[in-house]
């Protein structure tokens, strides 16, 4: 049962708003209920607003808590005078007072990519998801050259979410590479891989974890059986070890700790945040 509700109110996709608020929320334990509000771009959509919001702290006898990322001046003085809820616009709390630091007025741009044909950050992100996508599992060796990370590990640790993370959000082009038995019996990584080498970066997992993983896809089979879980971790540990690849066990670590650590280590020159 939730003990309050949460609006999360944008004029653009609201993401900047939900991310930074959750943020904030996480350091409290309760569960609050989300309300997602984005393209708030018009007074009559913020009047709308204003009646939901007040419904809510009405029914619930609690005032909702209000996270905005609202630009427009207009919109956001109807929401913030009439809605009966805690109201928290983080661009005036930051934004106002860097204009005053910086002497200079923002651009008052309404989200991240107001204008994604003429984006040049937006356009790069869209290529780095397509090259993961299509170097997913070591589908393709073509334009390795391109990659800024190179991703190598045992099937289900973690491989294909952290290429896709690093690609859409830092706009990495991101492959990953399976490391399979044939390249423990050779005891090298995969050929397409070793000019690569400054690239590669590692994943591993508790033989555990993998198996729990590995059951739910393929149950009862030698795939997932825990002996070989076991084999194929150490094996990959051994090889990654001699080749002097940097790598980190992914059993306890978010995808978000995963790139951050993996951004750390390789450092890629046209990284932008």
């Amino acid at each position: 049962m939730h003990t309050r509700t949460v609006f999360f109110i944008s004029d653009g996709t609201g993401i900047t708003a939900e991310t930074f608020g959750n943020a904030i929320l996480a350091q409290f334990e309760f569960k609050p209920r989300h309300v997602r509000m984005p393209f708030i771009d018009s007074v009559d959509k913020a009047h709308q607003v204003v009646r939901q919001v007040n419904h809510t702290a009405e029914i619930e006898g609690r005032k909702p808590i209000i996270f905005t990322t609202l630009v427009n001046v207009e919109i956001l003085r109807v929401i913030e005078e009439g809605c009966k809820g805690m109201f928290l616009d983080m661009f005036g709390t930051f934004v106002r007072p860097l204009e005053i630091e910086l002497g200079m007025k923002s651009s008052h741009r309404i989200g991240r990519f107001s204008d994604v044909s003429k984006s040049k950050e937006y356009h790069d992100r869209i290529e780095a998801i397509n090259f993961s996508l299509a170097h997913d599992d070591g589908q393709s060796n073509r334009d390795l050259e391109q990659a800024d990370v190179i991703l190598v590990g045992v099937s289900r640790s973690g491989k294909t979410p952290t290429s896709l993370y690093l690609a859409m959000q830092y706009g990495l082009k991101a492959a990953n590479y399976p490391l399979i038995p044939e390249d423990f019996d050779r005891q090298q990584l995969p050929t397409a891989l070793v000019a690569h080498h400054k690239k590669i970066f590692g994943l591993s997992i508790q033989p555990e974890r993998l198996a729990e993983i590995r059951n739910e896809r393929r149950p009862n089979s030698k795939y997932a059986a825990l002996d070989n879980c076991r084999m194929e971790v150490a094996e990959a540990e051994a090889m990654m070890r001699r080749a002097g690849i940097r790598w980190l066990s992914t059993t306890t670590k978010s995808i978000e700790e995963i790139a951050t650590t993996i951004l750390q280590e390789i450092r890629p020159e046209r990284l932008e945040y």
